[in-house]
């Protein structure tokens, strides 16, 4: 037991010293009170914290929080930094614990300038800006959804984004532009009219309708006299008959001789 426990790593003088050989595991060498003391080949030797005292145990690989270290005497996982929750070794990080931000295997709590933070991935990344694609040629102009009718209209042209900004990127700009244009008026052929063309037809018609159901008043009877009417009417016939049947004078010239 003398020679096992001089081929041991230095933490082995502190172990109890019942060791033993037949261990489970993966233990090359383990103690009641310490667990593992060794690790068979390609298996890493780590300290488990288990309320005041550490229990060493071997494993396949590390465990989340730690890296591994292979020497020619014994694997062995180390602990990551404070900030750092995984990592490749002491010196680079391959994530981050809550609140900082991965960088060139780094843990920051803010990003450098000229990158900013991605909320999901918890990365520094490039800021990335908004791009559209050129302009597309000008429609027809028109007024009103119609090409004709009309002088003066707007035409319009439109663009694509195909990229949107990061939080920080520049914003897209407008992707349609709208401008005034002159035509040469030129008439609606039928069912081409715009909306005004249409209404100016539907009030002509109207207005011929209305004018064609008013009623011709000649040779009509005229309307009911009323009794006032009709006796001022009976006095004016009966004054003009007196006057009819009154007899003229006679009117003698005398000759003189």
């Amino acid at each position: 037991m003398i020679g096992l426990s001089s081929n041991l790593p230095s933490v082995g003088q502190h172990m109890h010293p019942n060791v033993s050989q037949g261990c489970q595991g993966g233990c090359a060498t383990c103690s009641d009170y310490n667990g593992c003391l060794s690790c068979k080949p390609r298996l890493f030797f780590v300290l488990e914290r288990i309320g005041m005292k550490q229990i060493g145990v071997c494993l396949s690989s590390c465990p989340s929080g730690y890296y591994g270290t292979r020497y020619p005497d014994i694997n062995k996982c180390t602990k990551c930094k404070a900030d750092c929750d995984t990592c490749f070794n002491k010196n680079f990080c391959t994530k981050c614990k809550s609140g900082f931000y991965l960088h060139l295997g780094k843990c920051l709590d803010s990003c450098p300038e000229g990158l900013e933070a991605n909320n999901h991935t918890m990365e520094c990344v490039s800021i990335v800006h908004c791009e559209a694609s050129e302009w597309s040629p000008w429609s027809p102009c028109t007024k009103k959804g119609k090409t004709c009718g009309f002088k003066r209209g707007t035409e319009t042209r439109v663009r694509e984004i195909i990229q949107h900004p990061s939080a920080k990127g520049n914003l897209c700009p407008p992707t349609s532009e709208t401008r005034k244009c002159t035509v040469q008026r030129k008439k609606c052929q039928k069912g081409e009219r715009g909306k005004k063309g249409r209404e100016r037809k539907r009030k002509k018609l109207n207005k011929e309708e209305s004018k064609d159901a008013i009623p011709d008043n000649k040779g009509l009877e005229p309307s009911r006299e009323t009794p006032e009417q009709r006796e001022n009417k009976d006095k004016q016939q009966q004054k003009k008959r007196k006057l009819q049947d009154k007899p003229q004078k006679s009117v003698s010239v005398s000759t003189v001789h």
